[in-house]
């Protein structure tokens, strides 16, 4: 059976435009091979167990929901394999403990709140419940024994902020903003605003 090019899909600006950046001078090669490793899937494993990451796939589905996507970005996979490598921003929350054990403990305690409140697991509540337990995490609103030790406050924002990381370095995501900053090779000209570089796509 043949493959299904993953950058196929309607999007808002012609596709190829970061697939076909990468096969040029445009684009350097350590960059190129960073991108064409972030098409692959993830392996998403050695971080959480099974029911952890079914938490966090829950999670990433409600705080950057794909559901006009056949083929999602795998969020929480890329989100896992990063805290398994160890490799990071390079700054964390004094409050919080390292990457890893903060996402677990963190992801642990949304399940527990959705339990307290709802009697269910977070991954089996409905959408509007799974959006009022994030809601609730941001705000700090939680019940004390599940986050002991935990700020919520400031776990919500790494976790937001991995999720999101994820999702605007997959060159699918950029392929559909018209993104082509990566293509720096051989540097910049100014062009003004409101104005693109021979190389970036116009929108359809």
């Amino acid at each position: 059976m043949r493959q299904r090019d993953p950058l196929k899909r309607d999007q808002h600006y012609p596709p190829g435009t970061v697939r076909a950046a990468v096969d040029t001078d445009l684009v350097t090669p350590a960059t190129a091979r960073a991108l064409r490793a972030r098409l692959l899937p993830p392996a998403g494993q050695g971080v959480f167990d099974a029911a952890g990451r079914t938490v966090l796939v829950a999670a990433c589905d409600r705080l950057l929901p794909q559901a006009d996507r056949s083929a999602p970005i795998d969020l929480a996979g890329i989100v896992e394999d990063r805290l398994a490598s160890g490799v990071g921003d390079g700054w964390r929350h004094d409050v919080l403990p390292c990457d890893a054990v903060a996402m677990q403990r963190g992801v642990a305690a949304i399940d527990a709140t959705a339990h307290a409140r709802h009697g269910l697991g977070f991954a089996q509540l409905d959408m509007l419940s799974r959006d009022a337990v994030l809601a609730a995490v941001q705000r700090g609103d939680v019940e004390a024994q599940a986050w002991a030790g935990l700020d919520p406050r400031r776990f919500f924002e790494e976790l937001l902020a991995a999720v999101t990381e994820a999702y605007y370095a997959h060159p699918i995501a950029q392929e559909e903003i018209g993104y082509l900053g990566m293509a720096d090779a051989k540097g910049w000209t100014e062009v003004g605003l409101g104005a693109r570089a021979p190389h970036e796509p116009e929108p359809l």
